[in-house]
């Protein structure tokens, strides 16, 4: 019985990490995905911040109409400290304003956004002693008493 000795020779070398066009070839699809995923975060973002505004109207109309009934009349009275900037704390977006002045059983809370900041192109919010909500950017004007606001 002959026995061969094979020296094993080292021909094959693992290979370990990763090659430089491999680790281009990811960078560039977490570039895709970044480019894809970040105006669509942009946009949740300023819904979220026009949602949250319009449900601040709302709470500013509830305050209207309460102060209302206690006193017994619409005035101008009704509507202290509820205008102004808002949100009140962090960057504001917003500015309160009310028609008619003097205030009447007819109003009006518009919020107004603040030039120089993310909603400054989002387009103006409206809501009235009825409980319409309007959007309007530009002459476009979009109304309900829902969710068509905020589309």
């Amino acid at each position: 019985m002959v026995r061969h000795h094979h020296k094993r020779e080292k021909t094959l070398e693992y290979q370990r990490g990763f090659t430089l066009i491999e680790l281009m070839i990811v960078v560039a699809i977490i570039g895709v995905l970044a480019a894809i995923a970040y105006p669509s975060y942009q946009s949740y973002v300023i819904k979220t911040k026009r949602a949250d505004m319009m449900s601040e109207m709302q709470n500013i109309a509830s305050i209207i109409e309460s102060r209302k009934l206690a006193q017994g009349s619409y005035s101008n009275d009704l509507l202290t400290n509820l205008g102004g900037n808002f949100p009140r704390q962090g960057t504001a977006l917003y500015t309160i304003s009310f028609t008619p002045n003097p205030l009447t059983s007819q109003w009006t809370v518009t919020a107004t956004p603040i030039t120089g900041t993310q909603m400054a192109n989002d387009g103006r919010m409206t809501l009235n002693y009825v409980g319409v909500k309007c959007r309007v950017i530009k002459t476009v004007n979009t109304c309900g008493t829902d969710g068509e606001w905020n589309k």
